[in-house]
């Protein structure tokens, strides 16, 4: 049951061709578009949300955003009428908070370097038949959420193929995630036959490989020490439990981690060398920011703190041009 209308902002489409726009229950909307199949008019839209980063609708049942902020995302959420949250990050989703709103969890994870044959398939049977509106998000909502909605909304016939790669671009995923627009450019309506037959146990959780759930830890702490960078190295105002010297070393002991594991001493060496002089600047960087705020932040900021964060930030890239945004069939 849908407990609130979507704003004018979510529900105003064209439906068919060119003509009055409407205000609509989402429902009634999602059916609408979807007996439409690939005649029907798309116009995604990107919302004005305080708690949900770059939420862009594709579809009048789905939205792509970033990880809700917090209890206030969730809110805002459900004030949008959301029902279903489906996570493609990596990170365990809070399942407690979204029921507490009256919503449901399911956990689809995805990577950067495209999506499988399997998870569209899984994708679209969930915008399908799952209750909507629908939200899909993965940490940012820049890459991966945008990817899994448009090849999510295709495979299940809700959009056309032809809408895929511009809602990535209206989204702003990188062009450097070349497996994820490929992913887009790549995908098809399902026969829903098909999607009737396939059997999908869609869980609240999922388990992740153990290295890409250290990833995962790992970046979250990293957009910590952007935003104590962006607070010219203090805690930021917004912030009050971001430490920066803490998140230093949080940073470096998520390195040593992954350092120590068995998948990661399988890898080449040139990835392991990354990994170990991003230890070490972490490792710097934690020092002298513990100096300076020693000194009750009265000397100069040492400009060796800003070299060594630009330091991880381009190995960071580096590497995951290098070894995570391949695509699958580069691979």
């Amino acid at each position: 049951m849908i407990r609130c209308l979507f704003p004018l902002l979510l529900v105003c489409y064209l439906i068919g061709c060119v003509g009055e726009q409407t205000v609509q229950h989402p429902v009634e909307m999602s059916e609408r578009i979807a007996t439409a199949g690939d005649n029907a008019s798309f116009h995604p839209i990107k919302l004005d949300t305080k708690h949900l980063p770059n939420s862009v609708q594709i579809h009048s049942k789905v939205i792509s955003g970033g990880l809700p902020e917090g209890d206030a995302g969730f809110a805002e959420l459900a004030s949008l009428g959301v029902v279903t949250i489906i996570s493609v990050d990596g990170a365990t989703p809070d399942v407690e908070a979204a029921r507490r709103h009256g919503m449901r969890y399911v956990h689809l994870p995805h990577g950067y370097d495209g999506i499988t044959d399997q998870r569209v398939k899984e994708l679209a049977k969930a915008v399908r038949e799952l209750e909507g509106p629908i939200y899909i998000h993965c940490h940012h909502g820049k890459h991966r959420s945008p990817a899994a909605a448009s090849v999510a909304c295709v495979a299940a016939g809700l959009i056309s193929n032809a809408a895929a790669v511009p809602f990535l671009e209206l989204a702003g995923t990188s062009r450097n995630y070349r497996g994820l627009y490929q992913a887009a450019s790549d995908a098809r309506k399902l026969e829903a036959s098909m999607l009737d037959q396939l059997d999908v146990e869609f869980r609240e959780r999922v388990s992740v490989p153990p290295m890409a759930e250290a990833m995962v830890r790992l970046d979250h702490t990293h957009d910590n020490l952007k935003l104590i960078g962006d607070s010219d190295w203090r805690t930021p105002p917004a912030h009050p439990d971001l430490e920066p010297a803490h998140e230093a070393l949080q940073l470096r002991e998520h390195f040593t981690e992954l350092l120590r594991t068995d998948e990661v001493k399988r890898q080449p060496e040139a990835f392991i060398e990354m990994l170990r002089d991003s230890e070490s600047s972490a490792d710097k960087l934690e020092k002298m920011l513990r100096d300076w705020q020693a000194a009750s932040y009265r000397d100069e900021l040492p400009a060796e703190i800003s070299k060594l964060a630009n330091r991880i930030d381009t190995q960071c890239t580096a590497c995951h041009v290098q070894y995570r945004d391949i695509p699958f069939s580069e691979k």
